[in-house]
C-alpha cells in the first residue's frame, strides 16, 4: 500500500469504534485527509422517518427503499463479482444491522447473485435479527436448461430457504421472465408445473407473496398479465428509472418503456417493485454538464437521489431496490427516503423528458453491471470493461478525434485509467467471441461485438505512436 492511501479496515481504526459500528466502505484507494473529510460532510441519516407503503392485498408495511444484495463488499473492497472475491460478511453485517436500525425492511437476493453466494450471506446477516423485522424476496433462477426440471427447481426453490435460514418466503419471484422468450417461460415454469407448485406453496404459507421480475420479450410479459385472474399475482418487478420510463426501446430496442409496463400494473392494482433506478449507476454518473444542471436545481441532493425521488414517487410503487455496495450508498438512499420527498409533475416531466433527452444523447453501452454475464471461461471483467467505457462516454474524455486539443491528455488517461480499472489480463483483447455470457445479458447486449468494437478502439489509440 502507498503510503498516501488508505485500506477500509485501517480507515475504520482511524475513525474509531464507535464510528466503526455504522463503517464506511466506498472511499477505497483515496488519500486518508480526503477521505476523512469526505466522510465528515456525509450527512446522517435521520432514524424513525423511513417512508412506509401499504401492500394493498396483505396490509403489509414495506420500506420504500429496498436492498439489493447483489453487490455485496468484498474484501478486497470491490463489488462482489468473481467467485475468488471473498465477500466481506462483517461489512454485510453492519450494513444490514444499518439499514434494519434505519427502517428498511425488504431485503432482495438471488441463487444467482455474487456466484452464488448472495442467499447464504443474506441468511447470515437477517439471521441475527427478529424474523418479524424484515421481509426477504429470492427468485428462482433456473436459467440454464440443465434446472429446467421439476426437481431440480424444486431443489433449488427449498435450498433458498435453508441458505436464507427461514421457513418460508415472503417475496417469492419468477427470476427475469422474457428473458428466452414464451420458449423460455414454457420450459421453466409452465410445462414443468413449477409455477402449479408455487402457487400451491403460497396456498400452504410458505411463499407469502409470489411474483416475477421482467426482462426482454414483451409477450411474456403480456401473457403472464393476461392471466392474472388465474396466477394472482402479487406483484411484480420491473426496471423503471427517468431514463427507461420513455426511452427503454430507443436505448434498446428489445427492452420495453417502463410508462407501459407501469401502467399495465397499475390498472390491474398489482404493486410493482423497482429494479435499477440507476440504470446500474448510469444516473449517478450523469454527463459533468447534466450533473451540474440538477445541482443548480438542489444544490443539497445529491445527482442519484433525483433518481431515486422519481423511482419512488408513482402510485403503486411498493419498494426501489438499490445494489447497495458501500456505506455512502446506504446513507445517501436512506436520505432519499427518510422521509421521501415526492418530485411534482413538473420534476418529474423534467427528468424523463428534458433529461433524459439529453443522455440518449450520448451513445453508451447499455449494461447495468447486474454481472449475469459473469463470469466469463476466458477471465474477460466484461462488466468493468463496459462501466469503465461507459463512464469516459459520460464525461466526455473519450479520445476520438486527433484534432481535438484534449487527445493526447484523453488518450492516455484512458489508457492508464483502464489498466486500473480493469487488469490487463482481463481486458477486451482475450474475447473469443465464445457468446457463453449473451443468454444471460437481461439487456441483450450484444457483448462479444461491443469487446471487440472497445478492443479496437485501444488497439487504435496504442498504436498512436505518442508514449502514453
Amino acid at each position: 500500500m502507498k503510503k498516501n492511501e488508505i485500506s477500509r479496515r485501517k480507515f475504520l481504526k482511524y475513525l474509531g469504534a464507535g464510528t466503526a459500528a455504522i463503517g464506511l466502505a466506498g472511499c477505497l484507494n483515496k488519500k486518508d485527509n480526503a477521505a476523512i473529510e469526505e466522510y465528515k460532510k456525509q450527512t446522517e441519516p435521520p432514524t424513525g422517518q423511513m417512508t412506509y407503503r401499504t401492500h394493498p392485498k396483505t396490509g403489509e408495511k414495506v420500506s420504500l427503499l429496498g436492498y439489493g444484495m447483489m453487490r455485496l463488499p468484498t474484501v478486497s473492497g470491490n463489488a462482489a463479482r468473481e467467485s475468488n472475491d471473498e465477500i466481506d460478511q462483517e461489512m454485510v453485517n453492519r450494513q444490514v444491522d444499518y439499514a434494519i436500525e434505519h427502517g428498511v425492511n425488504y431485503f432482495d437476493t438471488s441463487p444467482a447473485y455474487c456466484q452464488g453466494l448472495s442467499e447464504r450471506c443474506t441468511g447470515i446477516a437477517l439471521s441475527r435479527h427478529k424474523r418479524s423485522e424484515y421481509f426477504v424476496a429470492t427468485k428462482l433462477s433456473n436459467f440454464n436448461e440443465g434446472t429446467w426440471s421439476r426437481e431440480a427447481s424444486i431443489e433449488m426453490y427449498h435450498n433458498s430457504m435453508k441458505e436464507l435460514q427461514v421457513d418460508y418466503i415472503d417475496y417469492y419471484l419468477l427470476h427475469g421472465i422474457g428473458m428466452g422468450g414464451m420458449q423460455s417461460l414454457q420450459g421453466r415454469y409452465l410445462d414443468n408445473g413449477l409455477l402449479d407448485y408455487l402457487m400451491k406453496e403460497r396456498e400452504a404459507g410458505r411463499i407469502r407473496n409470489l411474483g416475477f421480475s421482467y426482462h426482454g420479450d414483451i409477450a411474456v410479459f403480456d401473457y403472464l398479465l393476461e392471466h392474472n385472474d388465474e396466477y394472482h399475482w402479487d406483484f411484480v418487478q420491473i426496471e423503471l428509472n427517468y431514463l427507461d420510463w420513455n426511452y427503454a426501446n430507443e436505448i434498446n430496442p428489445r427492452n420495453t418503456d417502463a410508462s407501459y409496463l407501469y401502467e399495465e400494473l397499475l390498472k390491474r392494482g398489482i404493486p410493482a417493485v423497482i429494479m435499477e433506478p440507476l440504470l446500474g449507476g448510469r444516473l449517478a454518473n450523469v454527463p459533468q454538464y447534466i450533473a451540474t444542471e440538477l445541482k443548480q436545481r438542489d444544490a443539497q441532493r445529491s445527482v442519484a437521489s433525483w433518481a431515486f425521488r422519481y423511482a419512488g414517487t408513482p402510485e403503486g410503487v411498493l419498494t426501489v431496490l438499490s445494489g447497495m455496495t458501500y456505506m455512502e450508498h446506504l446513507k445517501d438512499n436512506l436520505l432519499s427516503y427518510c422521509p421521501l420527498q415526492p418530485l411534482n409533475e413538473e420534476e418529474m416531466r423534467y427528468l424523463d423528458t428534458e433529461i433524459a433527452q439529453k443522455i440518449v444523447g450520448v451513445e453508451t453501452i447499455p449494461c447495468n453491471d447486474c454481472k449475469y454475464c459473469m463470469p466469463c471461461p476466458y477471465g474477460i471483467d466484461i462488466p468493468g470493461i463496459f462501466v469503465h467505457y461507459n463512464k469516459c462516454k459520460n464525461e466526455g474524455t473519450l479520445p476520438h478525434v486527433m484534432g481535438d486539443p484534449k487527445y493526447r491528455e484523453n488518450r492516455r488517461k484512458y489508457l492508464i485509467s483502464l489498466d486500473r480499472a480493469v487488469p490487463r489480463d482481463r481486458q477486451p483483447d482475450h474475447c473469443i467471441g465464445c457468446g457463453q455470457c449473451e443468454p444471460h445479458c437481461p439487456q441483450n447486449i450484444r457483448i462479444h461485438r461491443e469487446l471487440h468494437k472497445i478492443d479496437a478502439f485501444i488497439e487504435q489509440l496504442k498504436q498512436d505512436k505518442e508514449t502514453v
